[in-house]
């Protein structure tokens, strides 16, 4: 299993960016995938999550703002970030929560917000 994410970069506060994670090795459509972010100072936390029917949870911290979504064709998932703040700033994960009892990860893709 591979994930691969891209999208990130700077850009100022109120912009939008969105990231892109492209997973390799497995029966995507039936999977849950989640994005993660580290912040400066913080533990990893979850950000948005969407279930293999669709469903999608956020963090209270970005809810409203953030968009997860998938293409089961592509074999992609999407993080679609609106009004972006200086406290997003991080880099960001893809991650695969439970396959084969094991849980993957991408690299991580940095965005940074401008104050």
């Amino acid at each position: 299993v591979q994930l691969q994410a891209s999208g990130g970069g700077l850009v100022q506060a109120g912009g939008s960016l969105r990231l892109s994670c492209v997973a390799r090795g497995l029966n995507f459509s039936r999977n849950t995938m989640n994005w993660y972010r580290q912040t400066p100072g913080k533990l990893r936390e979850l950000v948005a999550s969407i279930g293999s029917s669709g469903s999608t949870d956020y963090s209270d911290l970005v809810k409203g703002r953030f968009t997860i979504s998938r293409d089961n064709a592509r074999r992609m998932v999407y993080l679609q970030m609106n009004s972006l703040k200086a406290e997003d700033t991080g880099v960001y994960f893809c991650n695969l929560p439970n396959f084969r009892n094991r849980s993957y990860w991408g690299q991580g893709t940095l965005v940074t917000v401008s104050s």
